[in-house]
């Protein structure tokens, strides 16, 4: 009952080259471990529901996600949510670019999107 974006996303060859293997640096929010290595990316659920249907259950539940992305500079903060962008368009969709920003305190570089899954049960 997740937005399969750990699957998706890990699949991808590029993604991996940007946030690692071996672990994937792509945490639910707030599981990233202390002293993660940068960049990582972090998702959450925001919204949902399953597909209902009078007189039969449903075939497919949707999903919001959040995705954050961290990073030591703009440029791998992007690079990083481009790759993402590539590997979730072929199963979901992209549906806002929330803005890029800067931790005042750490001097980390935030890049954040939401995206809209439908997944068949």
């Amino acid at each position: 009952m997740y937005a399969p974006i750990f699957a998706v996303c890990s699949s991808s060859a590029q993604v991996k080259a940007l946030i690692g293997s071996n672990p994937v640096r792509l945490y639910p929010f707030g599981e990233a471990p202390q002293g993660v290595v940068y960049p990582y990316v972090a998702w959450q659920g925001f919204g949902g529901q399953p597909e209902n249907y009078l007189g039969t259950l449903p075939d497919a539940d949707s999903y919001n996600t959040q995705v954050d992305v961290y990073a030591d500079t703009a440029a791998s903060a992007r690079a990083v949510a481009q790759a993402l962008r590539d590997a979730i368009e072929p199963v979901a969709y992209v549906t806002s670019w929330r803005g890029e920003a800067r931790d005042q305190e750490t001097k980390k570089y935030r890049f954040s999107f939401d995206v809209a899954w439908i997944v068949q049960r």
